[in-house]
């Protein structure tokens, strides 16, 4: 029990963990923890607008696909130009202490050999929740957001990932919640 306990301890960790690459982008921040949540989210979607999913391990694959950063950091591309990690150490160590470590690690493996159905899905969705951030910077006036978006965009595999990311791109993130700001009867 101490071991989930402690796991516990470190997956709440990741809520304090901050993504590492917005100084670069010069606004914008958020956990590691709040990339993995809009990450799930996106996951569903794209899931959900693909034949033959295995819904629950593109979900957990998203789940964990970040969760060895809790140890190492999140490393963004100027710092992995000099800094190498160490993932398959911590999903090593993983899989020794906890009785489903060793699905967490293969979770991550196969997210990060991208070669099944789920781990391309999954793939998209991690690069979606970047894009859909940093359209948010964009939206509140950065003007350095646009390389990042075609980066992130480039990155995708799936056509239905490239339609939603087309579709945010020109959408105003606040449409969602001013949809009916002309509504006699909003307060």
């Amino acid at each position: 029990m101490k071991a989930l306990v402690d796991f516990l301890f470190e997956a709440g960790f990741l809520k304090r963990l901050a993504r590492s690459g917005y100084p670069y982008l010069g606004s914008g921040d958020e956990s590691v923890a709040d990339h993995t949540c809009r990450t799930l989210f996106v996951a569903y979607v794209l899931g959900q607008l693909s034949d033959g999913i295995d819904m629950g391990r593109l979900l957990k694959m998203c789940l964990f696909h970040d969760f060895p950063e809790a140890r190492m950091g999140d490393l963004n591309y100027v710092q992995k130009k000099y800094v190498e990690s160490n993932e398959e150490k911590v999903l090593s160590e993983l899989s020794e202490r906890l009785p489903f470590g060793e699905e967490i690690a293969a979770l991550v493996r196969e997210f990060n050999d991208k070669k099944t159905p789920e781990a391309i899905l999954a793939n998209d969705a991690d690069q979606l929740d970047l894009l859909f951030h940093v359209k948010e910077q964009a939206d509140i006036g950065n003007p350095q957001t646009g390389p990042w978006m075609e980066h992130a965009y480039q990155r995708l595999s799936t056509e239905p990932a490239r339609q939603l990311a087309r579709l945010a791109m020109e959408t105003d993130s606040t449409d969602w919640w001013l949809a009916d700001r002309d509504d006699p009867t909003r307060t």
